[in-house]
């Protein structure tokens, strides 16, 4: 079964944004980023409640996403469009540009390069054991620290898993979702992830003893929150700080307030003024999960976002008019993401799933712990 001819495919690139999560997130098109489509997922945004809508991407459909090898071996990853793809909720497909571009690993530093205004590197403190991950045309490596690796890494070893699996032109779904940080100029991500407990009810005895103990030895049992991912923008020397999951994982609390801190030091300052949106947002958003009765966001993240380039200097000559103009579109932003073990009444990928009566108090009591610790450094303590 190959994919559709005569439609140009839409080659899909690593979202170079992605700061936490193991599975690979790609870019569709400027506004939609696209990932491989879990059941259970797919039916937590079709039976999305009304209140939570404003806290998660926009659903936008399901794609057909096929993986291609050129002369040379590179392996990329296309998106046939089809009209029938994107439902009611995804707008027009036929406004959308389809674009097919060629793509291999050796342009991969560009691309990550030219994706960023102003030509901005981004530069980590990420240890990795994936050294080759970047080589040029000739096989040399290069420069590492000059990107945020993450989602390269992750992208990197999908596309191996893909490959080993299945032959070329097989179809493979994917959801279509809201890039959340389109709008911003440099986004500053947090990636949280929420709850006291991490395992899905399906979990073998393994792989829920291996959460467990990563609950254990984090924050994640102490706070209901850590830390699995972080760019912050250095405005002073045009750079994005990184942070990674093994990093959030050994924090102590107060390591964890100390990096909160930090997620909000744009280089120079403190950036006091994005504390009250952002607890007025996760007060909201706490509201909402209070209401949510049968629902357990096992495994999910919560993005914190904020845009590192500060609107009231207004002399950057790189950034589009629309973005400098006027208010700020992403001044702050919070957005639950992956739901892929999201358990809840009445779900279709679940239908008897384990019933669990009451809100998810492990994600509220992290989502308290986040709003205190948020509050404290308001006050300046």
């Amino acid at each position: 079964l190959g994919p559709p001819e005569g439609r140009a495919a839409v080659l899909l690139q690593p979202f170079v944004h992605q700061v936490g999560g193991h599975t690979s997130m790609l870019t569709y098109d400027e506004h939609t980023i696209c990932k491989p489509l879990v059941s259970q997922e797919l039916s937590f945004y079709e039976s999305l409640p009304l209140a939570m809508r404003q806290f998660t991407p926009q659903y936008k459909g399901i794609v057909s996403v096929y993986l291609k090898k050129d002369s040379l071996g590179n392996l990329t990853l296309l998106a046939s469009p089809s009209l029938g793809q994107l439902d009611s909720a995804g707008g027009d497909p036929a406004v959308t540009l389809w674009h097919k571009r060629r793509w291999s690993h050796s342009q991969v530093t560009k691309t990550f390069k030219d994706s960023c205004p102003g030509k901005v590197l981004l530069r980590t403190d990420l240890q990795y054991h994936t050294d080759s991950l970047l080589e040029d045309a000739n096989g040399k490596q290069l420069e590492r620290k000059s990107y945020n690796p993450w989602g390269l890494h992750c992208h990197r070893q999908h596309l191996n898993r893909m490959s080993s699996k299945h032959n070329e032109n097989k179809l493979h779904q994917f959801l279509l979702l809201e890039n959340v940080v389109s709008k911003c100029s440099y986004p500053c991500i947090l990636d949280l992830k929420m709850g006291t407990r991490q395992h899905g009810d399906d979990a073998s005895e393994e792989k829920k003893a291996r959460h467990i103990k990563k609950c254990e030895q984090s924050t994640s049992a102490s706070l209901g929150v850590r830390i699995c991912g972080m760019q912050v923008y250095q405005a002073d020397t045009g750079h994005f700080l990184c942070k990674d999951k093994y990093y959030g994982r050994k924090l102590s609390p107060e390591g964890f307030r100390q990096t909160l801190r930090q997620f909000l030091c744009t280089g120079n300052q403190l950036r006091t003024d994005l504390l009250e949106p952002i607890i007025l947002r996760l007060k909201a958003l706490l509201a909402v999960i209070r209401k949510q009765s049968s629902y357990r966001f096992y495994s999910s993240s919560l993005l914190i976002i904020y845009d590192g380039q500060e609107h009231k200097e207004g002399a950057d000559h790189h950034l589009p008019l629309a973005k400098t103009q006027g208010t700020n579109p992403c001044r702050v932003d919070v957005r639950m993401i992956d739901f892929a073990h999201t358990t809840f009444k009445g779900s279709k990928s679940n239908p008897n799933p384990t019933q669990h009566d009451a809100p998810d108090h492990g994600y509220i009591f992290g989502l308290e712990n986040l709003i205190k610790i948020l509050q404290s450094l308001s006050e300046g303590k």
